[in-house]
């Protein structure tokens, strides 16, 4: 593996979810030293302690997951809807509001959000997930053009399709009515390695990614091709 982040301090957070397993050992396998923190980042306080335990980061992967509610729009409950945001929404601005400052001040950052493309796209019946992930989207373009000006590349992987112990762990890739939705809806007909969505991370993490602010940058194999 080269030494791509060599001299890097990378903070991952539920790094024990989704991607973060895939890109902790990646980056760890670029020479950076990663801090893989197990934090839902729920609490402000949550959120300023960790930052506060790592120290002075060169990259964030903001990295959050939660699985989606099934409802018709008719029967939406609040407490399933607050759950998504509060799992998935505010976690991610409060991280990248705690790590700003700093790199502001240094006037050099990377920011990756693992997001997903379900906005992108639309899936009937997880109108809640799809506009939580929507909102991070959104997040991340606005905060992306933002900080372009100090020199932070902010950017997101909405990513699906990809292995991962959270939506495609091992046992569902087996399942012949899954196997047959893939062939249907899918271009690829198939579901990544997580090694694509790591790859991808370390690129816009790397000092090589000096021109890209506030890009959603779909992976899903053909799902969905734009950001719209």
């Amino acid at each position: 593996m080269s030494d791509r982040l060599e001299g890097k301090r990378a903070l991952i957070t539920s790094a024990d979810k989704y991607m973060g397993p895939a890109i902790a050992q990646h980056f760890k396998e670029a020479g950076a030293d990663v801090f893989a923190s197990t934090d839902p980042c729920l609490t402000q306080d949550n959120v300023d302690q960790l930052l506060k335990e790592v120290g002075e980061i060169d990259i964030l992967i903001a990295n959050f997951a939660e699985p989606p509610r099934t409802a018709s729009v008719d029967k939406i409950d609040d407490d399933d809807w607050n759950i998504l945001f509060d799992k998935l929404v505010h976690p991610l601005m409060r991280i990248v509001r705690g790590v700003a400052p700093k790199m502001k001040a240094r006037k050099a950052g990377k920011i990756v959000a693992v997001t997903s493309a379900a906005p992108l796209r639309g899936i009937p019946n997880t109108s809640g997930y799809c506009a939580a992930r929507g909102a991070q989207n959104a997040f991340i373009r606005a905060v992306g053009l933002e900080l372009a000006k100090a020199n932070i590349q902010v950017n997101g992987i909405a990513q699906n399709y990809i292995r991962n112990n959270t939506y495609y762990p091992d046992g569902i890739l087996e399942n012949e009515k899954f196997q047959q939705h893939l062939s249907q809806f899918v271009p690829s007909k198939r579901v990544a390695e997580s090694v694509e969505t790591a790859e991808l991370a370390l690129y816009l993490a790397s000092d090589l990614c000096t021109h890209m602010a506030g890009n959603i940058i779909p992976l899903a194999g053909g799902w969905v091709t734009t950001t719209g």
